[in-house]
């Protein structure tokens, strides 16, 4: 399968991967919500080069996923932000610091700790069933074929 064919799958993993499945795409969202908004400060955060950046958000605009917004004239100068399609990307973003924190954070512990603004506690994200609000393990979910199947 091509890189430029995933988008067109049937299957909603492969149509993600079409949008955000790049490493630079990833972080790039990391950044956006970290509250990072300006090219400069992308590319300085990132040590990205400047058409490796602009094809990245570029590929997010045209997604859907951020919105580029004016903010300066001459020369005209943009910033990137988040819409609720790339808002809606936050329990992947989270999910997968979640992992890094578990898997990848070595003998200093976690990077980056997560409070919850609502009670104040510093928080794990977890993943649950929408309907009962049990926690979803893998070995406890099954598929079966949707209407777009």
């Amino acid at each position: 399968m091509k890189w430029s064919e995933l988008g067109a799958e049937r299957c909603s993993v492969a149509r993600t991967v079409s949008v955000i499945g790049d490493r630079w795409t990833l972080l790039v969202l990391r950044d956006c919500f970290l509250g990072v908004r300006r090219f400069e400060a992308f590319q300085e955060r990132l040590g990205i080069s400047r058409p490796m950046l602009a094809d990245r958000l570029r590929r997010l605009v045209e997604a859907g996923v951020l919105a580029r917004k004016q903010y300066e004239q001459a020369p005209a100068r943009y910033e990137y932000r988040l819409t609720r399609k790339g808002l809606d990307l936050h329990p992947v973003i989270m999910a997968i610091v979640h992992w890094g924190d578990l898997h990848m954070a070595g003998r200093r512990g976690r990077p980056l700790l997560h409070r919850h603004e609502r009670c104040g506690r510093l928080f794990d994200p977890v993943t649950v069933c929408s309907e009962c609000g049990e926690p979803l393990h893998a070995r406890e979910v099954s598929v079966e074929p949707g209407p777009g199947a």
